[in-house]
């Protein structure tokens, strides 16, 4: 995938990985990159043995099928129309093969057309961007501790041992109704790309992830934040994907 910002051809370079950590026995983690698209999603299942992950690999598999789009309002519509998809045929999974039980997933996306990108997300899962020494974060997690914090009831510090750091309060599949967040922003050369899964985040703070997300290669980046997690006794699945804004049609993908 290529784009031409003021005569710099930018390529669009991904890796990714997903562990399933150091407690957790069952990946209920999936990943999804599709370079040619310009679509990047990380999918966190819940729901337990053989569940969570049915939920996260069909949110994988469906936006896998979003094709190239030449217009920038379709490729939106379109990987919301597979979102809202997905999370109906969820609800029929679990109401025929699982009695009803409670199966559902976080996701978050990232699409680049042309100089711009989304963040396309339900859930805790985050989207970072690595610019000029500086992390941001793109996404705004569905959660109980991030609403307390826009809510000035607690701090940043207490948030980080709050006893409702795992209680999120939007999900795919989970109801009929489904609210999928965007946000729109430029992307330019020499951008990093973060998309991660809690496990990452909750494992490895935000100064570890800028300092180890930049360093060379998508792949290498990857494979430290990986380490870096597991070696911090990562308790839930660790899932990453790196996307870096290159000159060169080169590299690790």
């Amino acid at each position: 995938m290529n784009d031409i910002t003021v005569r710099r051809p930018v390529y669009w370079h991904s890796y990714s990985e997903s562990n399933v950590g150091t407690v957790r026995e069952i990946n209920e983690d999936s990943v999804m990159s599709n370079p040619e698209s310009g679509l990047w999603a990380v999918a966190d299942g819940m729901g337990g043995y053989e569940a969570g992950n049915v939920a996260s690999n069909m949110i994988a598999q469906t936006l896998q099928s979003v094709g190239k789009q030449k217009l920038l309002s379709d490729f939106v519509t379109s990987v919301e129309d597979k979102l809202l998809d997905v999370n109906q045929r969820i609800l029929e999974y679990a109401e025929i093969m699982l009695d009803g039980r409670t199966l559902g997933s976080t996701v978050v996306s990232l699409l680049i057309k042309g100089q711009v990108g989304i963040c396309m997300w339900v859930g805790d899962s985050r989207l970072y961007l690595l610019r000029n020494n500086e992390l941001i974060q793109l996404s705004r997690d569905h959660s109980r501790v991030e609403e307390l914090l826009q809510q000035g009831l607690i701090t940043e510090e207490e948030a980080q041992n709050h006893p409702d750091s795992n209680v999120i309060t939007r999900a795919i599949g989970i109801g009929d109704e489904l609210c999928v967040d965007v946000n729109v922003f430029n992307v330019q050369l020499g951008d990093v790309f973060l998309l991660c899964s809690d496990g990452l985040y909750n494992a490895v703070n935000e100064h570890e992830i800028m300092n180890q997300m930049g360093n060379g290669t998508a792949e290498q980046g990857v494979s430290s934040l990986i380490a870096t997690a597991l070696q911090n006794g990562a308790s839930d699945n660790v899932s990453i994907i790196i996307v870096k804004g290159l000159r060169e049609q080169s590299g690790s993908f």
